[in-house]
């Protein structure tokens, strides 16, 4: 494609990726089919946003015969991360303003994908919204950061019932790209913490946002992991709540209400999915055996007691109560540490979320997606109802920090 035909460009679908030579094609393939049979007479771009990949993404994309035409763009060498993968994107997109109107987001592992999935998430940006997320039927065991801490800290701080804030697949209109771009992207942003950096951002700046109906999400499905992902999105999400303690401190939120949905209205089966939980129970105890005294230090004595009884029986009840008031008191810790307390202190977190995740599992294993989805929301409110909890980690700080004042004069 010649440099002149990107102009009048009005619609651009990105597809991030790295090392997704043998899924990119299918992908590319069901965008091309969703521009031309539902925006046909708008000038489009698909854009693969790889990271140099060495299973040859660039070949596979490139060669997939499209309608529609298409650009590969690239971090340079080492540079990995799917934020430096968008950050690129948008950099390419704000070139295009003149006539852009709307950036669609797939992710590139996706086999559910249809050409339907174009025009869900573009149509919402069309009729004035300027963020669309997904919705989508998900195994329980699938998306576990999702649903046991962004989204349930997102609704219970932020009083924002968003219920895949990190799923992949967004669009948005160029208006929220270009705040986007005028944040700060810190090093975790850069990486997987993306989604979760531009849903806060989206959120924060008062962007008009609506959910989107996709059906299910099947794709290279996630099972709780210790790997970098944890901690680039939890890190990236503690930071940004924090930075913007102003916009919510202090108010209380029983119970937002959903975003305006558009898409499908109801969602078919997920994916099937299993879990190894013997081995996630071991590396929990490893996590957790490494990090003791610093979670003896900084969690409540209750807390830590329940928590060693569980390693010491190997049984797990890390119920809703008790992971709302631990993840509280490590996001408190996150606020009030030495930058060496917050590397280590979401380090810690992993054995309790992945104590959250077992206990979560045993618990809902045999039934209904329907029934999961209701202890996920249970548990959201649980977070909005224990915000008090809390704020009184921070009035105890206040008095201490008194106290000790008074007895030095």
């Amino acid at each position: 494609m010649k440099q002149n035909q990107y102009s009048g460009v009005e619609i651009i679908v990105g597809i991030p990726s790295y090392m997704e030579a043998k899924t990119i094609g299918f992908v590319t393939r069901q965008v091309d089919l969703g521009i031309k049979r539902f925006f046909p007479h708008m000038k489009a771009l698909i854009v693969n946003a790889d990271n140099n990949s060495g299973d040859d993404t660039r070949g596979a994309f490139l060669s997939t015969d499209t309608v529609t035409p298409k650009k590969y763009l690239t971090t340079p060498p080492g540079v990995k991360g799917k934020g430096n993968n968008l950050l690129n994107l948008f950099r390419f997109c704000k070139s295009r303003l003149s006539s852009l109107k709307v950036v669609v987001l797939v992710d590139a592992d996706l086999r559910s994908i249809t050409p339907e999935w174009i025009r869900y998430m573009a149509e919402p940006i069309f009729k004035g919204y300027e963020f669309a997320l997904p919705r989508y039927s998900r195994h329980q065991f699938d998306g576990t950061i999702t649903n046991h801490i962004c989204y349930p800290l997102l609704y219970g701080v932020m009083g924002e019932n968003v219920r895949q804030p990190i799923g992949g697949e967004f669009a948005f209109s160029p208006r929220v790209m270009l705040h986007w771009l005028d944040q700060k992207w810190l090093p975790t942003a850069r990486l997987y913490g993306v989604d979760i950096f531009m849903t806060l951002n989206a959120i924060l700046g008062k962007f008009r946002m609506c959910e989107v109906g996709l059906g299910s999400k099947i794709h290279n499905a996630s099972a709780p992991k210790l790997g970098p992902m944890f901690t680039q999105v939890v890190t990236t999400f503690f930071q940004g709540l924090l930075k913007h303690k102003a916009d919510w401190i202090g108010l209380l939120h029983e119970n937002p209400k959903p975003k305006p949905l558009f898409g499908l209205k109801s969602l078919s089966a997920p994916q099937e999915l299993s879990v190894d939980l013997r081995d996630m129970k071991d590396k929990l105890r490893g996590e957790f055996l490494s990090r003791k005294n610093l979670l003896k230090k900084y969690l409540s004595r209750y807390i830590y007691s329940s928590f060693w009884r569980m390693i010491d029986q190997d049984h797990y009840k890390m119920d809703t109560v008790l992971w709302t008031q631990a993840v509280y008191q490590i996001l408190f810790t996150f606020d009030t540490g030495s930058p060496t307390v917050k590397r280590d202190i979401v380090e810690a977190l992993k054995p309790l979320y992945f104590a959250r995740s077992v206990t979560f599992d045993y618990e809902t294993w045999k039934y209904q997606i329907d029934y999961a989805e209701e202890l996920i929301l249970d548990q959201a409110t649980a977070f909005a109802s224990q915000k008090p909890y809390f704020y009184g980690l921070y009035l105890q700080r206040a008095q201490d920090l008194d106290r000790r004042i008074n007895k030095k004069n």
